[in-house]
């Protein structure tokens, strides 16, 4: 399975390249910055340079071409103010979405955040008001789209070893933590898994086996 990563040299998609690439798959890791290539390529995965705060939708779609999937895992991160909560988290996520309509690459997992879906919160900071608004417009946007979609919010990620052990469900899930290891092995099985696609779930880490979680969801 070839597998597309927007965000290429995040931490959620060094894990999942990791994964994709120890069981004989070929990821393909979108990064901005050639100097992360080495990082990425240690995992695996095949890394392209493609900065998708300047790319246009016809030269990306010919990164995707003959890829079975698509997983949207970039963000502006920590220390990011207001504009790139937009030109990222919104913006480069409908132009791989666009990239992936014109490729023909139907299976797109898109990477949200927990709190996404609903208004900031009144008080809060005006960049963390600026991401969840970001992440909204672009679930919004995915929704809209005629692609085999699955939406993950994960709670507060952390760098924990992964348990293997979570809660998934559709919002709303009560807010908790969750280890970056079990995110990237939730994509897995989503990826793996038929009749998850049009699902909106939320992801923190709980009792219940990865596998499991994710087969009770899936449609018949």
């Amino acid at each position: 399975m070839r597998v597309v990563i927007a965000g290429g040299h995040g931490q959620i998609a060094l894990r999942l390249e990791r994964l994709l690439a120890a069981r004989g798959d070929s990821p393909v890791g979108l990064i901005r910055n050639p100097g992360q290539a080495d990082d990425v390529e240690r995992t695996g995965a095949e890394a392209v340079v493609c900065d998708l705060e300047q790319a246009q939708a016809g030269p990306l779609a010919a990164h995707l071409t003959g890829a079975d999937a698509v997983v949207f895992a970039a963000g502006a991160g920590p220390g990011s103010g207001v504009a790139r909560k937009f030109t990222v988290d919104r913006d480069a996520s409908v132009l791989l979405a666009d990239a992936a309509e014109q490729a023909g690459v139907r299976r797109f997992l898109q990477v949200s955040s927990m709190g996404a879906g609903a208004p900031p919160q009144p008080g809060s900071d005006e960049v963390w008001a600026a991401y969840i608004t970001a992440k909204t417009e672009a679930e919004d946007d995915l929704r809209g789209r005629d692609l085999d979609w699955t939406i993950l919010r994960p709670g507060g990620l952390t760098n924990d070893p992964g348990t293997g052990l979570v809660t998934l469900a559709a919002p709303p899930v009560p807010r908790g933590t969750v280890t970056r290891d079990d995110v990237a092995a939730v994509l897995i099985a989503l990826l793996d898994t038929p009749g998850t696609d049009r699902l909106t779930l939320e992801l923190t880490n709980g009792d219940v086996p990865i596998h499991e979680a994710v087969q009770r969801l899936a449609k018949p």
